[in-house]
C-alpha cells in the first residue's frame, strides 16, 4: 500500500516528453518532501549490445560539484607509507597483516587503495574483493604511489561510473540541498565522462538509450539527453 506522502507525487512522470536536467532538477527538488536530504539520482541505459562484442563501461570520476557521501577508505601500503595515508585522511592503513584481515573476510572500508609493490600479494585475494567491487586497479587510480592524492579524490566526490550485464548505469548527483548549478555541473561530469568512454570504444550509434533522473522517494522523470548550460 502507497503511503499518504507518496501519493501526493505526480502520476506517470515518464510518461512525459524528455526534458533537460537543468528543468528537472527544481521539479525534483520540489517532489522531495521526506524529512531527510534526498539523493537526486540518473539511471542510464547504455547500447552495450554491439555485433562484435559488448560494451562494458568502468571509469571514475570526481565530481566538480563534490558528494555527500562519507566514505571510509583502506588504505594497503609499504610502512613508509603508512603515516602518508593516515595524514590524508585514510581510516584503515596496513600492509601484510591488513591482508590477512581482508583475507579472512574483515572487511571494514568502502574503498580500497593499494600500492604497486603491494599489489601483488593483494591481488590473490580476488575471490574476496571483486564481488563487491573493492579490487583496486590501476585503470580507477586506485593503485598507486601517489597515496595522498587517491585518499582525497576518493574522499572528495569521487564516483565511479560502471554498467550492469544489462547496460544500466546508477549514479548520484548529489541531494537536494545541494544548489541547482552543483548539481548540474555533476550531470555535465558525468555526460562528459561517457562521450569519453564511448570514443574510447567502437560503438555504432548513441551511447546513450534513455536515462531518468529520480530523487530517493521520488519519480522517475525522462531526461533528454546531452550537457545541460
Amino acid at each position: 500500500m502507497s503511503s499518504k506522502r507518496y501519493k501526493k507525487l505526480p502520476k506517470k512522470t515518464r510518461d512525459l516528453k524528455p526534458e533537460t536536467v537543468d528543468k528537472l532538477i527544481p521539479i525534483l527538488k520540489e517532489n522531495c518532501n521526506t524529512k531527510f536530504d534526498e539523493s537526486l539520482d540518473i539511471n542510464l541505459q547504455i547500447n552495450n549490445k554491439q555485433k562484435k562484442s559488448e560494451i562494458n563501461i568502468r571509469t571514475v570520476i570526481n565530481l566538480p560539484g563534490g558528494n555527500s557521501k562519507k566514505v571510509k577508505v583502506g588504505v594497503v601500503c609499504e610502512e613508509n607509507k603508512s603515516q602518508e595515508a593516515k595524514d590524508a585522511g585514510a581510516e584503515v592503513v596496513g600492509g601484510d597483516e591488513l591482508i590477512d584481515q581482508i583475507k579472512s573476510g574483515n572487511i571494514n572500508f568502502e574503498k580500497l587503495i593499494c600500492t604497486p609493490g603491494m599489489m601483488i600479494k593483494l591481488s590473490k585475494l580476488g575471490k574476496v574483493l571483486g564481488p563487491k567491487g573493492l579490487m583496486p586497479n590501476p585503470k580507477l587510480g586506485s593503485v598507486t604511489n601517489e597515496i595522498k592524492k587517491a585518499v582525497n579524490d576518493a574522499k572528495s566526490g569521487q564516483v565511479e561510473i560502471r554498467n550492469d550485464k544489462d547496460g544500466n548505469i546508477g549514479v548520484s548527483i548529489g541531494n537536494k540541498s545541494f544548489s541547482d548549478d552543483k548539481l548540474i555541473m555533476n550531470f555535465n561530469a558525468v555526460i562528459d565522462a561517457l562521450e569519453k568512454e564511448k570514443s574510447n570504444n567502437t560503438i555504432k550509434g548513441d551511447l546513450i538509450k534513455q536515462a531518468f533522473l529520480t530523487s530517493t522517494m521520488g519519480v522517475s522523470y525522462k531526461i533528454k539527453i546531452g550537457k545541460s548550460i
